[in-house]
C-alpha cells in the first residue's frame, strides 16, 4: 500500500518506562487481576502499548485501560538498529526496553504477541529508518544475522506465545526492490529455522496487507491472492492478516462478505488479524465520522467470525496526540492517527461503548 503503516515511535524512553513500571508494580511482585466476564465473541482481543502521548503514564493508562476487556498484547517495532549494530547484546536492550513492560502485560493476564518488522512500517518499499541512517541494509549477511540473534533472544527472554519474523510480505514485494523482498524472505526463514533448532514454542507467523491481496487500494484492482507469500513463508503456523479497508471503501457495509474467506482460501493456517482498523475521522480524501467506525467495528466480526479467527489485535487503543511527537511528522503518519477506540485523553468513541470489542468493559 503506498500510503503504507505506522511506524513505532522510538522517541519514547523505556529505561524511565521500566522503572516506572516496576515502581508500580510491574516488576512481577503484583497478583494477575480476575479474568474478565465471559466473552460473547469467539476470538481472542489484543491492543500494543502504543501510548496517545509520548508520556510513561500515558502507556500505563492505556494498558490499565484495555487489559479490562482484551486477552492478548502485541509488541510490533522495527528492531533497534542503531544499538544492535553498535554492538549492543540483544539480551541487553530487551532487559532495557522489553523485559519489565512484558512483566506489566502478563501482570493483567494477557498472552504476548510480538512482531518484528524487517521493513520501514510507513513505507515498505523502503528499509528501515535506522538502517538507512546507518548506510546499512537488510541484504546484507551481517545484518541478517543481527536481526536473528534479535529474534532469539526475543523467544528465549519474552517467551511469545506468537512471534512474528516479517510484516505485510505482499506489500513488501510490491513495494520494495527485489532484492530486499529476498533479503526478507531469507532472513525470515532462517529466524524460523533458528527457532526450530533451539525448540522455541513461540509460534512463528507472518502477515499480509489484505488490500493488496485483493489488488490494492482501489475496489477495481485484480484480486491477486497470497499463494507467494504462502509458498515463501511455508514456516508460519498463523496467517496474520493486516487490514486497513478505509483506503480501499467508503462504507464498512461494502466489504465482501468473503473480504477475508477469499484470501484464506485454500490453506489450513488460522486466521489472526495482527493490525488494521479503521479511521473516525476524515484526512486527506478520505472521509468518516465515529459513527462511521462503529460500523466497521460491528461489520469486523462477521468478517472475523467467517473465517474462525483466532484474534483480533489493533495497534492502537487511544487516538495519537501528534503535538507531543518529534518532529518532522512522517507525511502519512496522519491517515493512521484515528483508528483508536478512544480519543487521546481516552475518553471513549462510539467504537469502544457500543461495539463488539467493547463488550467486556
Amino acid at each position: 500500500m503506498k500510503h503504507s503503516r505506522r511506524r513505532v515511535m522510538h522517541a519514547l524512553a523505556l529505561a524511565p518506562l521500566a522503572a516506572t513500571l516496576a515502581a508500580c508494580g510491574g516488576g512481577g511482585s503484583g497478583t494477575a487481576p480476575p479474568p474478565p466476564p465471559a466473552a460473547t465473541r469467539r476470538w481472542r482481543l489484543g491492543f500494543s502499548p502504543f501510548p496517545p502521548v509520548l508520556t510513561v503514564q500515558a502507556v500505563i493508562t492505556g494498558i490499565d485501560l484495555w487489559s479490562q476487556r482484551a486477552e492478548l498484547a502485541i509488541i510490533h517495532e522495527e528492531l533497534p538498529w542503531t544499538d544492535l549494530l553498535a554492538g549492543m547484546s540483544a539480551d541487553a536492550i530487551l532487559d532495557r526496553d522489553k523485559v519489565s513492560l512484558v512483566t506489566y502485560l502478563r501482570s493483567k493476564g494477557l498472552a504476548l504477541v510480538f512482531m518484528a518488522d524487517l521493513t520501514d512500517g510507513l513505507s515498505r518499499g523502503e528499509e528501515p529508518p535506522q538502517l538507512r541512517a546507518l548506510g546499512r541494509s537488510i541484504t546484507e549477511p551481517a545484518v541478517q544475522q543481527v536481526y536473528r540473534d534479535y529474534v532469539a533472544a526475543v523467544a528465549r527472554k519474552l517467551t511469545p506465545l506468537y512471534l512474528g519474523l516479517a510484516a505485510e510480505t505482499n506489500l513488501i514485494r510490491v513495494a520494495a526492490p527485489a532484492s530486499v523482498y529476498a533479503a526478507v524472505v531469507q532472513a525470515a526463514n532462517a529466524a524460523a529455522a533458528d527457532l526450530a533448532l533451539t525448540g522455541s514454542a513461540a509460534i512463528p507467523f507472518t502477515s499480509i496487507q489484505v488490500e493488496m491481496a485483493w489488488g490494492g487500494l482501489t475496489t477495481t484492482g485484480t484480486y491477486a491472492g497470497i499463494d507467494q507469500d504462502l509458498a515463501d513463508f511455508a514456516f508460519s503456523r498463523l496467517l496474520g492478516f493486516s487490514s486497513y479497508p478505509y483506503f480501499r471503501y467508503a462504507q464498512p457495509e461494502d466489504l465482501p462478505a468473503d473480504y477475508y474467506t477469499r484470501v484464506a482460501a485454500g490453506q489450513s493456517r488460522p486466521v489472526m488479524v495482527v493490525e488494521g482498523g479503521w479511521t473516525s475521522a476524515g484526512v486527506g480524501t478520505i472521509t468518516s465520522t465515529p459513527a462511521v467506525q462503529a460500523r466497521y467495528i460491528a461489520r469486523h466480526a462477521t468478517l472475523l467470525d467467517s473465517v474462525q479467527a483466532l484474534g483480533l489485535l489493533q495497534l492502537t487503543f487511544a487516538d495519537y496526540d501528534l503535538s507531543t511527537y518529534p518532529t518532522p511528522i512522517p507525511a502519512n503518519l496522519p491517515l493512521f492517527v484515528h483508528l483508536g477506540l478512544c480519543n487521546s485523553d481516552f475518553s471513549p468513541k462510539p467504537a469502544r461503548t457500543g461495539s463488539t470489542c467493547a463488550h467486556n468493559s
